[in-house]
């Protein structure tokens, strides 16, 4: 039997050059999306961190951590358009359910 919905949860870092106004619109974009497909749980912005390793000669990133529920499909799509997103450096979604 198929998946219908699943609970997930997704953490991302953002470049740290953003600004306040670009970052806070990059994370209302991606709750929005969850939201459209889904209910998101919690949205956890922990702010500018150090990253273990250089990215792109970034030492710093902005992370965000959301939890939501979602149909099996959506998840592939919101990597796909983080992917394509300018500003976001890094992101990983992983399902709890298993």
């Amino acid at each position: 039997m198929a998946k219908i919905n699943g609970n997930y949860e997704v953490a991302y870092i953002l470049k740290p050059e953003l600004g306040e106004e670009a970052t806070a619109a990059l994370v209302a974009k991606f709750k929005a999306m969850a939201e459209a497909r889904g209910t998101v749980a919690e949205v956890d912005e922990w702010g500018k961190r150090r990253l273990a390793y250089p990215i792109d000669d970034l030492n710093e990133g902005y992370y965000v951590f959301m939890t939501f529920t979602a149909d099996a499909a959506f998840p592939a799509e919101l990597d796909r358009v983080m992917r394509i997103t300018d500003g976001v450096m890094r992101s990983m979604i992983v399902c709890k359910d298993e």
